[in-house]
């Protein structure tokens, strides 16, 4: 009897290819081309497991058209992607990777804070264009980073990250908003205040958004949480697009609402809404948070490990959806 099959549906690391090989077919878009909705049901017909990305949907209709898939594993510590009740209604464990990208993505998310505050992109355009021929005083005057107020959206892992990046190595203030509130010993780890979303808006000097996406966090900051912030402050997000409505903020960095803003997600990317590229005051980055060589290795690692341990032994590493782990679970 042959080995079961998997589709690995973007490239991956070869020696993550390599690894599955020992326990499946494996069938590897090396070519890394976005399957179409239509493709991805095609290339996962007699497929047991799948190595995802945020560009793979999937949901009821996918589960139900492949009546042999198992095993979803997002490389991703996010899953908006993934339709998780109704594949757990259908007996599909979900997966994702936590932890192996937090101090990663925490680096990267201080970074834009700084390079939005100090106005980096704006400088480098001025500078590339051939524009600067004097020096001056208040050129490319930003903001204070070291000493001012950091504001986090979201308190999980990568949130705490970043709050120690600013407590203990710029001397901010910390202070943060989350659905629930975190216990003292860690308040005081990461020297962090919890305070309501009305207080985190008005006297952060630096916002950052950390939260996951969900329903209830589509446009969490729109045109009127923008209008509660300070003219001084700036926006990051390094959460999910959607989370900000990109053309309120478009429209209040254009209107000098607020100083500037950092982006590494957007609504409907790869796609950009197209007034965020004609307004000076944006950091862009194209979804790249994540983005070290030993970072995505290890998220792709522990993404075939789920794979593999749940389809040999029923237990895989960090499920999203446990509770179907047994009874509810496909065969």
């Amino acid at each position: 009897m042959g080995k079961p099959a998997i589709l690995i549906t973007r490239k991956v690391f070869p020696d993550v290819v390599e690894h599955l090989r020992q326990h499946f077919e494996v069938d590897h878009n090396d070519a890394d081309e976005v399957l179409s909705p239509a493709q991805l049901v095609e290339r996962l017909q007699g497929k047991v497991g799948a190595l995802t990305t945020g560009s793979d949907r999937i949901d009821g209709a996918v589960a139900a058209a492949c009546p042999g898939l198992r095993i979803v594993a997002n490389i991703a510590v996010g899953y908006n992607n993934f339709d998780v009740p109704a594949l757990s209604s259908a007996g599909v464990l979900a997966t994702n990777t936590p932890d192996v990208l937090t101090e990663t993505t925490a680096d990267f998310g201080f970074a834009l804070v700084m390079a939005t505050a100090r106005r980096m992109t704006e400088s480098e355009i001025f500078l590339r264009e051939g524009r600067w021929n004097r020096w001056a005083l208040d050129m490319f005057a930003g903001a204070e980073v070291h000493g001012s107020t950091l504001g986090i959206l979201g308190m999980g892992r990568i949130g705490q990250a970043i709050a120690r990046r600013g407590a203990h190595g710029f001397g901010m203030k910390v202070i943060y908003h989350n659905r629930s509130r975190l216990d003292a010993a860690t308040e005081s780890e990461c020297k962090a205040s919890y305070v309501d979303k009305a207080t985190l808006l008005r006297e952060a000097d630096h916002l950052i958004l950390v939260l996951p996406y969900s329903a209830e966090s589509h446009h969490a900051i729109g045109a009127a949480e923008i209008a509660q912030m300070k003219p001084t402050a700036t926006l990051v997000n390094i959460a999910r697009g959607g989370i900000v409505d990109d053309a309120a903020l478009a429209q209040a960095l254009k209107q000098g609402r607020i100083a500037a803003a950092g982006l590494d997600v957007f609504e409907g990317e790869p796609k950009v809404h197209p007034d965020l590229l004609t307004v000076p005051n944006v950091v862009l980055t194209p979804h790249i948070a994540s983005a070290t060589i030993g970072t995505r290795r290890a998220m792709a690692m522990l993404a075939a490990d789920n794979v593999i341990a749940y389809l040999t032994t029923g237990q895989p590493r960090t499920p999203i959806n446990a509770d179907i782990l047994g009874k509810g679970a496909r065969a």
